[in-house]
């Protein structure tokens, strides 16, 4: 019983041949009975009592083989797998060749392999440091955010409503000359410019006076989340009641003792300044790392699977659903909005994700050629203080976390350090 053959049949695919003699079989589906029985009537026996050969004897010999096959193929898989020393990096795919009671079950594992990895001159690596200079200009600018936040509207008259506006209106919707359900409101305000309508409409608003009464004439989008109106044209009826303004606070002290924790206004542009040309260090800094990477990314050479690009980008997918459900959204309901398909979706990932599987696999195999080691000491201080970032108990997650995993995690982190400090950085 056990691994028969290993054959490298493409580059990273390995199809193993394997077998279960008749005894491992017998114990297989002897427990595939064992677990069955109870939910098993058979007339004449209460349930759950039904001996094994009289069921086999109505619905076959083979009555608990796939069940015994399902319980035992992916243990005498995993076996193979380690006995090849494969490092395989999807679930394998499983071809029962022969099952037979007196001789077993003869069957294949094709798998996929991490590739071969060429990593060329990640030593040493030029990169120049830009670090943009903070304008008046940039400094103004943080200032008007500020002005923004103590903004009060103010009624305009005089005059058209404008983009950036607020404005109070009433609004019917028809379609084919009827109201539709939840196409109107009264009072309802709105920023023109915010994009919170359907396009064309906050547009036909703009340059009318308060106190008119309107139409505007707008087609929903095809991806329309009401699928009974999408693709339709509408006409709105609109009545203007109000436009609002924002007005600003005056450029001065008063305005900043206000809104800030200066006194003065040259004060809060000094402390601007100084954050904005730290954030321009650390801009430039972080730049420099992509473009280290960027680098090592250019210079390994390998031949990957698909596979691990479409398992990272289902990683990411799941991630973005995760912290989208954190807003009480759902993925589906979120791409309905966005009028994009799942598949769609999944494309805007590719590339980030073919980034990462290649840095990760460059950075894999520089930990190789530079001998890194994670000693027993090192992986458990690294598994307290990801306890501690987590609030966890440090057994929990070593359940979760599988050491070997977590080690070649930590020497990945100490390859990808050895490409920083080495880099030949210039300003």
């Amino acid at each position: 019983m056990g691994l028969k053959s290993s054959n490298k049949v493409e580059t990273n695919k390995i199809v193993l041949e394997i077998e279960i003699d008749a005894e491992a079989f017998e114990k297989a589906v002897q427990a595939a009975y064992m677990k069955a029985k109870n939910n098993i009537s058979i007339p004449g026996f209460r349930k759950g009592k039904a001996p094994r050969k009289m069921i086999e004897k109505l619905y076959g010999e083979g009555a608990f083989y796939e069940d015994a096959i399902n319980a035992i193929v992916p243990v005498e898989t995993a076996k193979a797998v380690t006995e090849s020393n494969l490092d395989i990096v999807d679930r394998p795919e499983i071809e029962v060749v022969s099952v037979d009671k007196g001789t077993g079950v003869l069957f294949k594992a094709t798998c996929i392999v991490k590739p071969e990895v060429e990593v060329k001159d990640y030593k040493g690596i030029e990169v120049k440091k830009v670090v943009n200079a903070v304008t008046d200009a940039d400094v103004d600018a943080q200032v008007e955010k500020i002005r923004e936040k103590g903004a009060r509207l103010v009624t305009v008259e005089g005059r058209t409503a404008q983009s950036g506006d607020d404005v109070v209106f009433d609004f019917e919707g028809f379609i084919d000359g009827v109201a539709f359900e939840g196409g109107s409101a009264e009072n309802f305000e709105l920023t023109l410019g915010s994009g919170q309508f359907i396009p064309g409409f906050e547009d036909q608003i703009i340059g009318h006076n308060a106190g008119e009464e309107f139409e505007i004439n707008v087609t929903f989008p095809e991806n329309y989340q009401m699928k009974e109106i999408a693709g339709k044209p509408a006409v709105f009826k609109i009545k203007l009641h109000e436009i609002k303004a924002k007005e600003l606070p005056a450029l001065d002290d008063e305005f900043v003792k206000d809104l800030t924790e200066f006194e003065t206004l040259a004060e809060l542009k000094d402390d601007i300044r100084k954050k904005l040309e730290e954030n321009a260090v650390k801009k430039a800094e972080s730049e420099v790392e992509d473009k280290i990477f960027e680098t090592v990314i250019a210079n390994t050479s390998a031949e990957i699977p698909q596979v691990m690009f479409d398992n990272r980008i289902n990683e990411m997918v799941n991630d973005f659903a995760y912290r989208l459900s954190a807003q009480g959204i759902k993925l589906d309901l979120y791409l309905q909005y966005m009028g994009m398909s799942l598949d769609a979706f999944k494309k805007t990932f590719e590339e980030r994700a073919k980034n990462e599987v290649t840095l990760r696999l460059a950075l894999e195999k520089i930990a190789k050629l530079e001998n890194v080691a994670v000693s027993d000491e090192e992986l458990e201080e690294e598994f307290k203080k990801l306890a501690d970032a987590h609030k966890m108990e440090l057994e929990r997650v070593k359940q979760i976390v599988h050491p070997e995993d977590f080690r070649l995690d930590i020497a990945v982190g100490k390859a990808a350090e050895i490409v920083r400090s080495s880099a030949k950085i210039s300003e």
